[in-house]
């Protein structure tokens, strides 16, 4: 099956998961957990990386963020790839060190976030990597420490979750302390990183109901979220492709015309691309350009990106070829 698309836009809220090739370790010690967080936190800073939620277990990583300008692809490639690159030469192995490529889930933000926050920072309890709340409010490879006050890390968004509680801030530590607290028995929460439509519906029980009213609703196993947030972003992703889509056949007529013009004119368009200005090619320039601005309304800007020349060559050239053509 081939792979689907990214999801994304700046402001995204992502649910992140990258695991080690085929369930090993991605880290071997703590000056690896320490070098993989300080990429994480000087990226996020770098790219307006926005990071809610953060746990490390030992062949597994999970991030809740809201993506930059970059975009989500762009600062997880630089994330994995320096740390892989790192990592083997440290350790002096070869070969993949994560899991295909990492899993992102696109999360409507207001029934999911801080449910998210919590399944993702409750992660060591589950695993046992500590044994208590006491502890995991002391644990250095968890988000939790600096959302309730017992690291400081500037870079996480801990005002934003705190400010979900509101009041001031000692009293929103201590609604997000109970919050977790209440969170530690329920275990596993499958519907909160896979299961396509289960996972986008919320559920079995809405998946049911649904199904039993004879009723069908919008999903997406990228997406977690209602119908209606589904279809939103399905719609958002829809709308690039397509952008993307005419962009690259505008450049396909383009570069038709450009081939074109020139085997009728007798030149390369090596010649017409490499700034030549033999007449015959200067000629054909104009005529090219002529074309794609006046008859197919393309911009002097994006001819001159396309001819490899500067905007006024361009202007130039197509304010002669007007003139030739009124004689």
């Amino acid at each position: 099956m081939p792979r689907q698309a990214r999801l994304d836009s700046p402001g995204t809220l992502h649910h992140v998961m990258i695991r080690g090739i085929e369930g090993r370790s991605i880290f071997f010690e703590d000056g690896d957990r320490e070098n993989f967080l300080s990429r994480m936190r000087d990226l996020s800073l770098n790219t307006g990386t926005r990071i809610l939620a953060w746990a490390f277990m030992k062949n597994h990583v999970h991030l809740l963020l809201f993506s930059g300008g970059a975009g989500l692809p762009a600062f997880m490639r630089k994330l994995l790839t320096g740390y892989a690159v790192w990592f083997n030469r440290k350790h002096r192995r070869r070969g993949h060190l994560f899991q295909n490529r990492y899993k992102s889930i696109v999360c409507e933000e207001n029934p999911y976030l801080l449910e998210l926050v919590r399944y993702i920072h409750l992660n060591p309890l589950r695993s046992s990597a500590v044994q208590g709340l006491a502890e995991l409010g002391r644990y250095r490879w968890c988000g939790h420490s600096a959302v309730v006050g017992r690291k400081d890390n500037d870079w996480q968004e801990t005002g934003y979750i705190l400010s979900l509680f509101g009041g001031g801030k000692r009293k929103a530590i201590g609604a997000y302390r109970r919050f977790i607290a209440e969170g530690k028995d329920i275990g596993r929460r499958p519907e909160l990183v896979g299961g396509g439509l289960i996972r986008s519906l919320g559920g079995w029980s809405k998946v049911l109901s649904l199904r039993n009213r004879g009723e069908k609703e919008e999903y997406d196993s990228r997406i977690l979220g209602s119908g209606e947030f589904v279809q939103g972003i399905l719609g958002e992703a829809d709308e690039k492709l397509r952008r993307q889509i005419q962009h690259k056949q505008r450049e396909d007529s383009i570069e038709e015309v450009i081939e074109k013009m020139c085997a009728e004119g007798g030149v390369k368009a090596e010649e017409l691309r490499g700034g030549n200005q033999r007449r015959r090619v200067a000629e054909v320039r104009a005529k090219v350009s002529f074309r794609l601005n006046r008859e197919m309304g393309i911009s002097m800007a994006e001819i001159a990106r396309q001819l490899g020349v500067g905007g006024t060559a361009v202007a130039m050239a197509i304010r002669k070829e007007e003139r030739g053509k009124r004689f």
